[in-house]
Parts: structure tokens; sequence; C-alpha cells
């Protein structure tokens, strides 16, 4: 019994060539992508280090940490409270979140559009990535965005007393259109994973 050879694929004429290696025009886009990632963490390095100053009595760390957040108080803040910790945390989570987010776009954006990482059996392999292609990365990045969104509003009505009513109203539409969009682009994603199916 012989063992079939591996096919060899075909040569591509030279204009599907030169089409199908336009995807590598990618690759400076995903690697801009990791410099705001790098951006990211610096941030939230800064944004640490200010909240733990500013816990040991650092009036000039707690100034920036004021400033950063956005928030206002008709009293002299003199020292960290509740809502100033809530906020710079809040704040925290909203950039490891969207860090989230641009690995999931880097890395499921390259494997899928650009080129194979060939990481099966990696131990670090995303469990995510083994299924990935376009529409679970839309439904994955949907569903990111609207975390991200969730941490936004939440900042928003934690401190709603330096907010317009009209911004409150507009974040809480915004928000529920992305879970709508969200619904709607799974929706979308399982009727026709059904269709599929129902073909085979």
């Amino acid at each position: 019994m012989t063992v079939p050879r591996n096919k060899q694929p075909a040569a591509l004429r030279p204009l599907p060539a030169l089409i199908f290696a336009s995807r590598w025009l990618q690759l400076p886009l995903y690697l801009g992508l990791i410099a705001a990632q790098a951006i990211y963490v610096f941030h939230f390095w800064v944004e640490l280090v200010h909240l733990v100053e500013a816990a040991f009595g650092s009036t000039s760390a707690l100034d920036a940490l004021i400033t950063s957040i956005g928030y206002k108080s008709n009293v002299a803040i003199t020292s960290l409270n509740e809502t100033i910790i809530m906020l710079v945390v809040l704040a925290l989570i909203d950039v490891v979140m969207i860090s989230n987010l641009l690995i999931m776009v880097i890395v499921g954006g390259y494997e899928t559009f650009v080129s194979r990482m060939n990481l099966e059996g990696h131990p670090d392999q995303p469990e995510w990535l083994s299924h990935v292609n376009a529409s679970v990365l839309k439904v994955k990045l949907s569903t990111a965005i609207i975390g991200i969104s969730s941490i936004h509003l939440l900042k928003t009505f934690i401190n709603a007393d330096n907010y317009a009513d009209r911004v409150l109203i507009a974040q809480t539409a915004i928000h529920i259109t992305f879970l709508l969009s969200a619904l709607a682009i799974a929706l979308t994603d399982r009727l026709m994973s059904h269709g599929s199916d129902d073909k085979h």
C-alpha cells in the first residue's frame, strides 16, 4: 500500500500571483497596530504609577489622575476617594480590553487574511484561533466592542455630574446600537452557517 504524497500547489499565472501576493500589503497595517499596542502598554503603566503615587500622598500624581479621568468636584480634592479610584481602575480595564481587541485584530486578521502562522500544537495558541474565519472574527470583535462600550458607559454614569443629559442619552443610545449590531451580526452568521450545513 503506497502512501499518497502531498500534492504540490499549482504555480499561479503572473496576474493571479500578483493579486494574491498583494495581501502582504496589509503587513505594515498589523505592524502599526503592534506599535499602537506598545503605546497602550506605556499609557497603562503611566496611569498605574500615578495611582500608586497618589495612594501614597503625591498631589501631582493625584492632579494628573483627576485630569486624565475628567473628574470635577465642587470641593477641593486633596486625597484619593472611592470615586476617583473606581474611575481610574475602569480606565485601566478599558485599556486592557482595547489591548485584547488589538490582539484579536492583529492575530486573527493576519491568520485569516495574510498568512498562516502554523500555531497548531503550540501551548499558547489562543483557543478561538483554531476555528477563526472572517465571520467568527466579526462576531468576536463586535462582542469586544460591546465590552469596551460598557466600560465607557459605566465610567460616564459614575461621573454623571460632569456630563450633560444629552451626552448620557447619546452614549446609552450608541451602546444599544452596538448591542443590536452585534446581535444582527451573530444572527446573520448563524443563518449563513446553517445554510451552508444544509447544502452538505
